[in-house]
């Protein structure tokens, strides 16, 4: 018989093995976005209501279009893992896994999007 003391069993993990990873992912993308939100607010708010031609000139800049992309993978990467906390806090069973399978998908499928739109914008 093994025999785990209560601290051998508890560091580094969590209940569900992977709370501190998923808490630092929180924290980090937290502290990205409080930058990114801002600066990609102050691009679109520069390009709406201009001409296409301006527009595009706009996102074709690499610091705006890795500024854009950056916001749009942080952002819905960040949204993804809030969520699942918010599953896994009120939902049980298969519920669960099958609402955070959904919330992956569609923030995938909306960073897939995004980078479409911005690709076409951009090019």
């Amino acid at each position: 018989m093994r025999y785990l003391t209560p601290r051998k069993r508890a560091e580094g993990h969590g209940a569900a093995r992977s709370g501190t990873a998923h808490h630092i992912a929180m924290t980090v993308s937290g502290w990205a976005l409080v930058f990114l939100v801002p600066a990609f607010i102050f691009v679109l708010a520069r390009t709406i209501g201009g001409p296409l031609a301006d527009v595009r000139a706009t996102f074709a800049n690499p610091c705006v279009a890795i500024l854009t992309a950056l916001f749009l993978f942080v952002g819905l990467r960040h949204f993804a893992k809030g969520i699942q906390s918010t599953f896994e806090d009120y939902t049980h069973g298969f519920t669960r896994e099958a609402l955070i399978m959904l919330a992956n998908a569609v923030a995938w499928l909306l960073i897939a999007a995004g980078f479409y739109a911005l690709l076409k914008l951009a090019l």
